[in-house]
């Protein structure tokens, strides 16, 4: 028996997966060579010294993953296009090899009923690219429209939306500033430069997908919910800056065609400053999207460095140490909360936080529809003697943010889809094999595809379009 939670009509009900993390055959189809591929080989940066030169062999094994959707009944799958696969030294002609690859992809998504979302770019940047600036220099958004340009000529209406990036903030800070993800450079000048660049790659892709494709197009951005560990001015003063880094810096030039002022002044003032920025760029990085997509997967605390004692007996967990600048310069450090439960990647699950999140985004940014185009957890997965893979928590985690989704559905966003991360597990950027995300187990070794319990779950979620009681 269901209880209230029944979706609207057409939800889409979905999955996702990302090029580098599940395709494999890194050296196949004349793929080139990515900042992953360079990055994972580097000793020391990805757990276990994991690659993604294998990883689920989907390149190979297409066909049956397209069947494991189709039994899953899924409503759309989201994927990503690898732009090396397409363009191996990120300009010049493009690789028909690869292009066949994805429009394979896509017409047997159609054939079984499954909306395509195509992805255009998830962080695998050709390595020529990099070799010449990376996304610190404007001439790779320039490379970026072209080769996007090329995949929605070849793939035109078929695809159902599209999205030009996913995660930018990743792209810029985790690459760039932390050295984190690849390309694995700790200058945080170089990811305000390459937050700009990707921002205008986006604008630029997005005239270019609506020359060839009427589908819908959009961006998709990690958004968390930044909280003041207190009242004390000092503790809102730092999660208002956490914010601004993490989220406005995103959702301003996006939707309001400007940085945000106290970012940028806070970022002048230790040093940092978004020095490419020319005249046209915000009113074309600020042109309307027709979609928001939204990842989300937790909330944060925030304190500011001044207050990390008075954040201890309040019962947060605070770090010992200052974090990396530009954190700790600007004052600002996040607390767990103890109370909350932990993924196997120690974020806290607060599901709450989804829904303050998408009422906000429409209370302060936009009307636009908005699609959840990853929520998902890793647990410590294993096979039991009889090969059945049980997930309970990862159940109970879906249930608890579809729940928190339908709540912001209530309080009318207009949010018309949601996309578990992630159909599989798969090579998890800087963990490598180490964290499993899916609802399909993958026997790493074989390929093997055993379906989870929550894979189960969600199959009979969709059937029902409605959460069960």
């Amino acid at each position: 028996m269901a209880d209230k939670a029944t979706f609207p009509g057409g939800f889409l009900w979905g999955a996702a997966t990302a090029a580098y993390q599940i395709e494999g055959a890194v050296r196949d189809g004349g793929r080139g060579v990515s900042i992953w591929d360079t990055f994972s080989h580097a000793p020391g940066h990805v757990v276990n010294g994991d690659t993604g030169d294998v990883t689920c062999r989907h390149y190979e094994r297409v066909e049956e993953d397209l069947d494991l959707m189709g039994d899953l009944s899924l409503g759309a799958y989201r994927f990503s296009v690898a732009w090396p696969r397409v363009q191996p030294d990120g300009k010049g002609p493009a690789n028909q090899q690869g292009l066949d690859f994805y429009k394979g992809v896509v017409s047997g998504l159609r054939e079984r009923g499954i909306v395509p979302v195509a992805t255009l770019y998830h962080w695998d940047l050709p390595q020529p690219l990099e070799d010449e600036g990376g996304w610190t220099v404007r001439e790779t958004a320039e490379r970026y429209a072209e080769y996007v340009g090329i995949v929605a000529a070849a793939l035109g209406d078929e695809v159902g939306l599209w999205i030009t990036l996913n995660e930018p903030w990743c792209s810029a800070w985790l690459g760039y500033g932390v050295g984190m993800h690849a390309p694995g450079l700790t200058n945080p000048q170089l990811s305000m430069r390459a937050t700009h660049h990707l921002l205008l790659g986006h604008a630029l892709a997005t005239d270019v997908i609506r020359r060839d494709s009427k589908a819908p197009v959009g961006i998709t951005l990690n958004l968390a919910p930044q909280i003041p560990a207190s009242d004390h001015p000092l503790d809102i003063a730092a999660a208002q800056r956490s914010d601004g880094g993490l989220n406005r810096m995103y959702l301003d030039p996006l939707f309001k065609a400007s940085y945000p002022d106290d970012v940028v002044s806070a970022t002048e003032s230790v040093g940092l400053r978004m020095d490419v920025v020319r005249d046209g760029d915000m009113a074309l990085i600020g042109r309307p999207v027709d979609f928001l997509g939204v990842n989300y997967y937790m909330s944060h605390v925030v304190a500011s460095t001044a207050r990390l004692a008075e954040a201890r007996q309040a019962g947060y967990v605070a770090p010992d140490s200052l974090l990396s600048e530009p954190t700790a310069l600007l004052g600002m450090a996040q607390v767990g909360r103890p109370w909350l439960q932990r993924t196997a990647t120690d974020w806290e699950i607060d599901p709450a936080g989804l829904t303050s999140l998408l009422v906000r985004l429409r209370d302060e940014y936009t009307n636009a529809p908005i699609y959840v185009t990853e929520s998902g957890v890793a647990f410590y997965d294993y096979q039991d003697p009889s090969g059945s893979v049980h997930d309970p928590a990862r159940i109970a985690y879906l249930h608890a943010h579809i729940k928190a989704l339908k709540e912001a559905i209530d309080a009318g966003v207009d949010v018309r889809g949601y996309f578990v991360w992630s159909l599989m597990d798969n090579f998890e950027w800087a963990e490598g094999y180490s964290k499993r995300f899916g609802l399909t187990w993958v026997d790493y070794p074989t390929g093997k595809r055993v379906r989870k319990d929550s894979f189960e779950w969600y199959k009979r979620l969709i059937a029902a379009n409605a959460l069960p009681s």
